[in-house]
């Protein structure tokens, strides 16, 4: 059992990318969806159109806050498990795992309740407000998602922790069945039905059931890490320092929702300023086109650290068993590939942004959609290369353990960058300006990022060519 593992010290680096990348990719993939499909069913369902998209824009970033509590379990402990079994410390390892379980039930409850108790306060927080239907809409979409919360939560947190136990195949097929599902019941619900928003989110809430239950199996049939009922108890110790390596994905998901508060409170308001968007048939377009955007660009951001994350295990293995040149290569193919990425996702929203909101029903809405839509993409989305590479990063640099480099950055690009120019940048500029904050954002970021990545490298090196002496 000490050894399952060790072929993550010794396989091709190009060969254990693929078999843990891609499966990871196509799970938060499909992950995505859920809320994708939502929205693209909503916008071409004519009774709900850019109202019901502007509440599925107003409903998202709450969803990546049950999601960001989900990941710091689920990530920590995968990175955790992955250090651990380096060490040959497997014990430690399954008690990770206990405690992960047991964290995601407890959380996913508190965080369900919470929601319910203050629908209407959190709906006017991020925006909902800005036309009566917007947040009848938001208010319906809400409750029902609300409902799913702990199975969401359960299945996002137990994802890595398959993929820890070797199975990133079993994690992925178990994402993919619940959006299967999903994608099966929207239309029927949404057309067939005529259930509108309720229809939406009711089909998204079965999806993620599917997922728990899978993960539920799956915990009972773990291959390597194998916990019994002892592990199943809180080992403060452990659990400290299982949170502490999955902060860092818990900061860049709750910053984030932190920045699109901002994002959407600028919209309501200089929306309203606005010559076309301040008349009450079109104050909703900005809401529902940059959600729309944040969508496509979820999707990226899917793929980049879907890349990143599936090479936590390794990048984990090789750091416990003091391998540091073959995270250094790790390191170098990956923010290669994630480059390649975004400069493929820049040539889309430059050159074809017309065909992605055409997607998202732009032909039964106005002239002034489709413009704002195209303007939009095209100057929200500029620096795409530049947000894929910052992702890589943060991720890689918690897979190594540095949590505190990796913490830092993350909040400069969500909370100092992401909100501060959201907030500066409309005042000279308008409703353009809060399209604008997010390639300043990322421009910086990369700055900083630059520096962190060749300080890497350089720390690399050294400790490698002190492990040589040393031997």
């Amino acid at each position: 059992m000490e050894t399952a593992n060790q072929y993550l010290g010794t396989e091709h680096i190009g060969k254990l990318m693929k078999k843990y990348a891609v499966p990871c990719i196509i799970s938060l993939l499909v992950g995505a969806l859920y809320n994708i499909v939502d929205q693209i069913y909503i916008a071409n369902a004519s009774y709900l159109g850019s109202y019901g998209n502007a509440a599925n824009t107003v409903v998202f970033p709450l969803t990546v806050v049950a999601l960001a509590i989900a990941v710091m379990i689920g990530d920590g402990c995968c990175a955790f498990v992955s250090i651990s079994m380096g060490k040959r410390k497997v014990e430690a390892a399954k008690q990770s795992v206990g405690n992960a379980v047991l964290m995601s039930i407890v959380c996913s409850l508190l965080l369900t309740f919470v929601f319910l108790i203050f629908q209407k306060q959190i709906i006017t927080l991020f925006g909902g407000t800005v036309n009566m239907e917007t947040f009848r809409y938001a208010k319906e979409y809400f409750f029902y998602i609300s409902l799913g919360i702990p199975f969401y939560m359960f299945g996002q947190a137990m994802n890595p922790i398959i993929r820890a136990d070797g199975s990133p195949k079993f994690a992925m097929l178990s994402t993919l069945a619940g959006a299967a599902i999903n994608c099966i019941l929207d239309p029927i619900f949404i057309f067939g039905f005529r259930w509108g928003m309720m229809g939406a989110a009711t089909a998204t809430v079965i999806g993620q059931i599917v997922t728990a239950a899978f993960a539920v199996w799956y915990l009972q049939h773990m291959k390597v890490i194998k916990p019994s009922i002892k592990n199943f108890h809180i080992d403060y110790s452990i659990l400290g320092r299982t949170l502490l390596l999955g902060i860092t994905s818990f900061l860049s998901q709750i910053s984030l929702v932190i920045a699109m508060a901002a994002i959407n409170n600028m919209i309501q308001k200089y929306g309203a300023l606005d010559a076309v968007f301040k008349q009450p048939q079109y104050a909703q377009i900005p809401m529902a086109v940059v959600g729309i955007v944040m969508k496509f660009f979820q999707i990226v951001i899917s793929i980049v650290v879907g890349m990143a994350a599936g090479c936590i295990p390794i990048v984990g293995y090789n750091m416990g068993a003091q391998n540091r040149t073959r995270v250094k290569k790790l390191f170098t193919k990956l923010l290669l590939a994630e480059a390649s990425v975004g400069i493929a996702a820049f040539l889309l929203v430059e050159l074809f942004p017309r065909s992605i909101i055409s997607i998202f029903g732009a032909a039964q809405e106005s002239s002034y959609y489709t413009m704002f839509a195209v303007r939009a993409f095209r100057i929200y989305l500029c620096m795409i290369i530049f947000a894929c590479i910052n992702k890589a990063c943060f991720i890689f640099l918690q897979a190594m353990g540095k949590a505190l480099a990796s913490t830092v950055l993350s909040m400069f690009r969500e909370i100092v960058f992401g909100v501060g120019f959201a907030l500066l940048l409309p005042l000279f500029y308008g409703l353009d300006g809060v399209l604008y904050s997010m390639p300043v954002s990322d421009l910086c970021t990369f700055i900083a990022a630059v520096y962190l990545i060749l300080r890497t490298y350089k720390e690399l090196d050294d400790q490698q060519l002190t492990l040589s002496h040393a031997d």
